[in-house]
């Protein structure tokens, strides 16, 4: 026999299949007006769609570069914390790209928050701050920064050993690939370590996370 809807069910199956296609169709609209020729609706929004497509969506062409990339990044962050009573202490560095690895190795199916979050979130403050002085340029800066800091504090949680978070720092280091036994090129792979300002945390950077 079969089987039969009832009204009420029915609605509902017809409601939420009709906020998914929208869904779709509002997002795929958001991608295809992004990767499109500039025109007067997407100069319009174009607020909005950088709020769909970064950064999690973005898309660049290094893996198929002249030169692709040829080094090690890790991405290193310490927070400073304050007691009941008043004091104030900084905290040693969290390796959290060495976490991203251990999740990763012998993992013969790997999450992909695990292989890309980290990573492109600071690609993407790299790419919207000074290497000199890490002052942001362009609109998207702040958002990277906001970004880049949700993602720690997310792992950190809200306070760090009994203690509230008062400020969190980043670092990276960068270390050149060795060439291979038959090569004769020549570098150097010490890592270089590139350390930003000190950021305040606030409970609005806790907004959303678990």
């Amino acid at each position: 026999m079969a089987r039969t809807w009832s009204l009420p069910a029915l609605t509902v199956l017809c409601a939420a299949a009709t906020l998914l296609i929208g869904g779709t169709g509002l997002f795929l609209a958001a991608l295809f007006l992004h990767v499109a020729p500039s025109n007067a609706l997407s100069q319009r929004y174009q607020a909005q769609l950088n709020d769909v497509v970064y950064p999690e969506f973005e898309q660049n062409w290094k893996l198929f570069a002249p030169n692709p990339l040829q080094q090690n990044l890790t991405v290193d962050a310490r927070v400073q914390t304050i007691s009941d009573g008043g004091r104030v202490l900084t905290r040693d560095w969290v390796a959290l790209t060495a976490q991203d690895l251990a999740a990763i190795r012998h993992n013969p199916v790997p999450s992909h928050v695990d292989q890309n979050l980290l990573r492109r979130a600071w690609d993407f403050y790299d790419s919207t701050h000074s290497a000199q002085d890490s002052t942001a340029v362009g609109a998207r800066g702040k958002s990277a920064e906001e970004y880049l800091k949700r993602i720690a504090l997310q792992r950190f949680g809200r306070t760090f050993q009994g203690e509230r978070i008062l400020q969190i720092q980043f670092r990276s280091g960068t270390a050149d690939i060795a060439p291979p036994k038959w090569s004769k090129e020549q570098v150097s792979t010490e890592v270089r370590y590139r350390e930003l300002s000190w950021w305040p945390v606030g409970q609005d950077d806790y907004r959303g996370l678990l």
